[in-house]
């Protein structure tokens, strides 16, 4: 009884965090139509018109490329797209400035090639040097051959310091909102990862989940669930482009 009362906290916990993440979201976008500098204001220009900072969210995978798979052939590059396209939602109603490296099931890479893989990420790769300011978080799930392991985990590039300020806050509000028990840390990513190896600007990877574990793979799959990450996500994207604005 007594865990069952604690999950019914937790769950009324975070949709009450979810609301406030929704009138942040609005706040934002009422508080950056405002700020105006004198400069700006003779020209009928706001700040946030001029130089404002984009987030690309890349759903990792797509086209021929599924991703990891759970054993009844749920794809993770479906998964990908449904959480980053909750993700875009979020973002939009704040008025954020947000790029999708896909918004269908497409791999970027010609039938010819011999290299379609990489072709695939240098394409989402060079599509951070199209914004003067952006931030890149790539949306992913997790695989593992033992099924015991479970809990989000963010990857942070070494390029750029305010990387790992950005996976901090992910991993920190998962562990404190929705998954208690994860006791993950971010990590760097190396070679293995190579958008965060060679892109440039703040960039991040988050593995949602693990599909090789069957009770987090259904979590997964579930598209409440998904929005609960995707508010986790919004929420620190939203922080953290207001501390680099």
């Amino acid at each position: 009884m007594k865990k069952k009362k604690t999950y019914f906290w937790r769950q009324i916990s975070f949709l009450f965090c979810y609301s406030a993440v929704c009138i942040l979201l609005v706040s934002v976008t009422y508080l950056a139509g405002e700020h105006i500098t004198a400069a700006d204001a003779q020209h009928g220009v706001s700040a946030s018109a001029k130089e404002r900072m984009t987030v690309i969210i890349d759903a990792g995978h797509g086209g021929r490329d599924g991703g990891a798979s759970t054993e009844d052939g749920l794809l993770e590059k479906d998964l990908n797209l449904s959480v980053a396209k909750k993700l875009q939602a979020l973002l939009s109603l704040a008025d954020v400035n947000v790029v999708m490296t896909r918004e269908t099931d497409v791999m970027y890479a010609d039938e010819s090639s011999a290299h379609k893989k990489l072709d695939d990420l240098n394409t989402r790769l060079d599509m951070a040097d199209d914004y003067e300011k952006c931030i890149f978080v790539s949306i992913h799930m997790n695989k593992f051959p033992v099924e015991k392991y479970s809990g989000l985990q963010v990857y942070y590039s070494k390029n750029d310091e305010n990387s790992r300020v950005l996976a901090d806050m992910i991993q920190e509000k998962t562990a404190s909102l929705l998954q208690n028990g994860n006791a993950r840390i971010t990590k760097a990513a190396d070679s293995s990862i190579y958008i965060l190896h060679h892109i440039e600007v703040p960039a991040v990877l988050v593995e949602c989940g693990f599909l090789s574990n069957k009770q987090e793979a259904a979590l997964l799959a579930d598209e409440e669930y998904q929005s609960k990450l995707a508010a986790l996500i919004g929420a620190s994207v939203l922080e953290f482009v207001e501390m680099q604005e």
